[in-house]
């Protein structure tokens, strides 16, 4: 099966790039496509990615591209590793590049973690509602704790593949797993969606706290209860509250938090020094996606009348100038309740 399959990676940054590391060294075909020819062109000639992932090696089996149509046309299965900000646009120029019988033809795998802020919606949804509701058991969703640093160097790495379609989520667990790589499989779309966007606004909380020198204790108490935000959210969007104890809730939301690699943490981390946001945005080559994720999850909590302190606050502090400390006195003196209410 792994050999049997070409994939297109659509999407050069850091992720994208540590896949088709991930992939060519497993010896499945593959093609990295980039809008930035200059940046494709240096792949090319240095065999890695300078921007997003330096020094680290691109096996020859790889090709790239910046010809949109040449990487849909190379690939059955589509990995698309773009912010979720950018999900709807790239998918639509995907489906301008195909008629309806090519789009039925492909498999659709979003490696994206975030929320649309204007429609609410995940990035399966977005898949869907562009292409149409025929292909919903072509969507796939891949997600958990997998720092792209770290695949490519070949560490140890558990993630989950999760679709309505349990044979496809089988058939994607088969070409990923792979030495190092190992994949499991959900049917919980939605809630492998939920825990991957939250926890990046989580994260963003905790680095706040630890740029604040608050401590461990406050640390896990953030993790404990962000988590406990997440499965909130989850189920009134009809998520399995069990999801969020595997690899997309727990094991994720705990990297992000706890990681030097996470973007969303080093953004906390930042605020909590006194930082201003749009100077740290400024100074980042890459996406910290729980930035834009947080007015998408705050809207999403007023809509479903789903309580998530922390979230909210994250929001706060990001868009409506709240200063961390104003932040930390109002969540501490939130009125007291039973832990499971």
């Amino acid at each position: 099966m792994r050999r049997g399959k070409r994939i297109t990676i659509l999407g050069a940054g850091s992720w994208g790039t540590a896949l088709a590391v991930h992939l060519g060294v497993s010896g499945v075909e593959c093609v990295l496509w980039g809008r930035d020819q200059g940046l494709i062109d240096q792949m090319v000639d240095l065999r890695e990615n300078p921007k997003y992932l330096p020094g680290v090696t691109i096996p020859e089996g790889v090709k790239f591209t910046s010809s949109l149509e040449e990487a849909i046309s190379f690939g059955e299965i589509l990995f698309l590793v773009v912010p979720s900000h950018g999900m709807r646009s790239i998918v639509t120029q995907v489906k301008g590049l195909l008629d309806r019988q090519g789009v039925a033809e492909k498999v659709y795998v979003s490696c994206a973690k975030g929320v649309e802020n204007e429609s609410l919606a995940f990035m399966s949804e977005v898949i869907e509602d562009v292409l149409g509701k025929e292909i919903s058991e072509s969507i796939a969703v891949l997600s958990g704790p997998s720092f792209a640093k770290e695949v490519a160097q070949g560490l140890p790495t558990a993630v989950t593949v999760a679709s309505k379609n349990l044979d496809l989520a089988k058939a994607l667990q088969d070409i990923l797993s792979y030495g190092t790589f190992r994949a499991y499989t959900s049917e919980d779309l939605r809630g492998v969606e939920v825990g991957g966007a939250v926890k990046n606004v989580l994260a963003i909380a905790v680095g706040i706290s630890d740029g604040m020198g608050f401590g461990l204790n406050a640390r896990a108490a953030l993790i404990t209860r962000g988590l406990r935000e997440i499965v909130r959210l989850g189920v009134k969007l009809g998520a399995s509250p069990l999801t969020f104890a595997g690899l997309s809730g727990l094991g994720d939301l705990v990297l992000t938090c706890t990681g030097d690699l996470s973007r969303n943490r080093q953004v906390g981390l930042r605020l909590g020094h006194g930082e201003d946001i749009t100077n740290i945005l400024s100074s980042m080559t890459m996406v910290a996606e729980g930035v834009k994720t947080s007015k998408a999850i705050y809207k999403l909590g007023v809509k479903l009348q789903c309580e998530m302190p922390i979230s909210s606050t994250v929001y706060q502090v990001i868009y409506e100038g709240k200063r961390p400390e104003e932040a930390v006195t109002s969540l501490l003196d939130r009125p007291l309740r039973p832990e499971w209410e």
